[in-house]
């Protein structure tokens, strides 16, 4: 009995040094991640020579907390405010474009039967391969014959398309769907729209609330496509907007751009933090629990 005993407190004991060693690896990994992010909070609160000059210090030796009121004035006589405001509009509009419309293509691959279905899923795979730069002069020399080049169009109309990571997650999540219930709504009468309105889009509530969050946070962080197709500063998103506060021919202000670069990842922070639970649902891709 004894030598179960001590073997057993052994047990703990490994199982507690085990759980202490992971719960540090931890913490200091995740300190190496948010090192960065706590540096550009407080490099907005300093000085323009005190942010390189002291840039191993994370405390400011004063607050400057004018970086924020000169960082939101813009340039060119266009404010913040314009910027965040068109980084809303494409955000939004394109996530909503994106969700639904990769719902719509997902339920059609998940539920129903028509020639040429795999052939078709695995060219939507296959897109899900190719880097942008690839496809960015075909779009640009479609886009500039159509004339939506300096207009949000390009930014937004490919959304309503579908996006083949959405997709494939949706039809991961449909897949989990009983399909009885499609027989149930059938022989009440439903056709393939209201089975996907009435029975499919309130059952996969969690995957699209995932797609929105990444959609959301990929339109926010575009760049590229805004440096392509856009050319007013007044249409200009935040990503763009950072990027002028970076003048070679002149003196940068490095406080202002890193007070609206802390502003820029709040609506992110605050999408991640609020809706974190539907994240980890959708990806767990259950459509029902029981």
């Amino acid at each position: 009995m004894r030598m179960k005993h001590n073997i057993s407190v052994k047990t703990q004991e490994k199982v507690s040094a085990g759980q202490v060693i992971t719960t540090i690896l931890v913490i200091l990994g995740g300190l190496t991640m948010i090192y960065p992010l706590l540096w550009m909070v407080m490099s907005s609160l300093k000085e323009n020579n005190e942010i390189f000059s002291s840039a191993s210090s994370l405390i400011p030796k004063e607050l400057h907390f004018e970086n924020y009121a000169n960082g939101w004035r813009g340039f060119a006589k266009i404010s913040f405010a314009t910027f965040f405001k068109n980084s809303f509009f494409i955000a939004a509009v394109g996530t909503i474009g994106a969700v639904f419309s990769s719902a719509f293509i997902a339920f059609g691959f998940a539920r129903l039967k028509f020639k040429g279905r795999n052939f078709w899923f695995i060219c939507m795979l296959v897109t899900m391969m190719l880097p942008f730069q690839v496809i960015m002069i075909p779009q640009y020399i479609i886009f500039n014959k159509l004339g939506w080049v300096g207009t949000f169009l390009p930014l937004i109309v490919p959304s309503f398309f579908g996006g083949s990571f959405f997709i494939f997650l949706i039809i991961q999540f449909i897949y989990g769907i009983p399909k009885d219930l499609d027989e149930a709504a059938k022989i009440d009468g439903c056709g393939y729209l209201d089975i996907f309105i009435r029975i499919i889009i309130p059952l996969i509530v969690p995957a699209l609330v995932t797609c929105a969050i990444f959609s959301f946070m990929w339109k926010w962080d575009d760049f590229m496509g805004s440096l392509l197709y856009l050319n007013k500063p007044s249409m200009y998103p935040v990503t763009m907007a950072l990027k002028m506060f970076a003048d070679p021919t002149s003196i940068t202000d490095w406080g202002a751009m890193f007070a609206m670069a802390t502003l820029s990842i709040i609506p992110i922070f605050l999408i991640f933090v609020f809706f974190q639970k539907y994240l980890v649902n959708g990806i767990s891709t259950e459509g029902l629990k029981g």
